[in-house]
């Protein structure tokens, strides 16, 4: 059985840590919770040591943290309804643009790869689109209410300006621009869960979503273009995604977060159980109807609900992890031959 590897335990947060995001080029791992608190971690020597705490930007905890891919900003969504954009200049994160509008807690954030374009979610619903017109400058450019319940989750899709969302409500969707009027659009929408939809993880390509929910399976969708692999017509020739795998009997309550490695093609899942899992999809299996194999796990991985895992963009096999108990863990998984 391989195994995984505790590297570093990191404390210095009060209270539940609700997410951990690495730097894109490895530089930091960021960390934030119920105490209102942004950590930043850097390597010295081959140790983690805090290397800013940022602590102006929100009244109540913040729940999300979010890396644009240039390296320069982070954004944090937060319960007091607001998502903060972080500047690093000279050296120093400075909180230089408030983003409001939600009426409840925002319960996620994310970056599109152009890094045009930031998305944002919240318990009252909806999910907003936010162009950056410059620096510190954001304007919204779409407020979607096509849920019908607390959207949990925002992932922009690897290489394209396309989001998918995950909600109480049971689903995921998937919402491009359309071109004719610049509207926000649901194209698609995923229902096979049974209960609330906590996190996605898009692949390296973008052609398959992982998705985990409280009903303690992750499912593998697919997309499917129209009139080539489904011959299914659909309104306005969008592309189709079904569910492909459904994991199931392996986690004994809510899976709370999965990550899909883009380097290794690994997925690792957060649960309610404290354990932390690693799957890996069989070699020799149809595209179609792919299987996935339980390679490694770790009981007892925090004292209590693991919220958060996250892979290291630049290191395969590295990844970190957040809890109710107060700590951030580095992680590293080995293969055995």
């Amino acid at each position: 059985m391989d195994t995984l590897e505790l590297k570093q335990s990191l404390t210095g947060h009060r209270g539940r840590v609700w997410s951990v995001c690495w730097h894109p080029k490895n530089a930091y791992l960021a960390s934030c919770g119920e105490d209102k608190k942004i950590i930043i971690w850097g390597l010295e020597g081959l140790k983690w040591v805090t290397k800013m705490i940022l602590t102006e930007g929100h009244s109540r905890t913040i729940r999300e943290l979010a890396w644009s891919l240039c390296g320069r900003y982070i954004a944090s969504a937060s319960f007091d309804a607001t998502t903060a954009i972080w500047d690093k200049n000279e050296g120093q994160f400075e909180c230089n643009a408030t983003l409001e509008g939600h009426e409840n807690e925002v319960k996620s954030v994310s970056w599109s790869s152009s890094g045009d374009l930031l998305a944002t979610c919240s318990r009252d619903k909806s999910v907003w689109v936010w162009e950056v017109n410059g620096v510190d400058e954001f304007e919204c450019a779409a407020v979607i209410n096509a849920h019908t319940q607390d959207v949990k989750k925002v992932r922009w899709h690897p290489n394209e300006e396309i989001l998918a969302s995950a909600s109480y409500d049971n689903t995921v969707k998937i919402f491009k621009e359309d071109p004719a009027d610049s509207d926000w659009m649901c194209v698609a929408t995923l229902s096979s869960h049974t209960s609330t939809v906590w996190s996605l993880s898009w692949d390296k390509i973008g052609n398959r979503i992982a998705t985990c929910s409280d009903d303690k399976t992750v499912k593998i969708w697919r997309e499917y273009k129209c009139g080539n692999e489904t011959g299914i017509p659909t309104p306005n020739n969008e592309p189709v995604w079904k569910c492909i795998c459904t994991l199931s009997g392996y986690h004994t309550r809510t899976i709370y977060d999965i990550d899909w490695c883009k380097t290794t093609g690994l997925l690792v899942t957060a649960c309610g159980d404290d354990i932390i899992r690693i799957f890996k999809e069989d070699s020799d299996c149809d595209p179609h109807q792919p299987s996935f194999t339980m390679i490694c796990s770790m009981d007892n991985a925090h004292a209590q609900d693991v919220n958060c895992v996250q892979w290291n963009p630049t290191v395969p096999g590295q990844f970190a992890s957040a809890s109710d108990d107060s700590l951030v863990k580095i992680w590293f998984y080995n293969h055995k031959e």
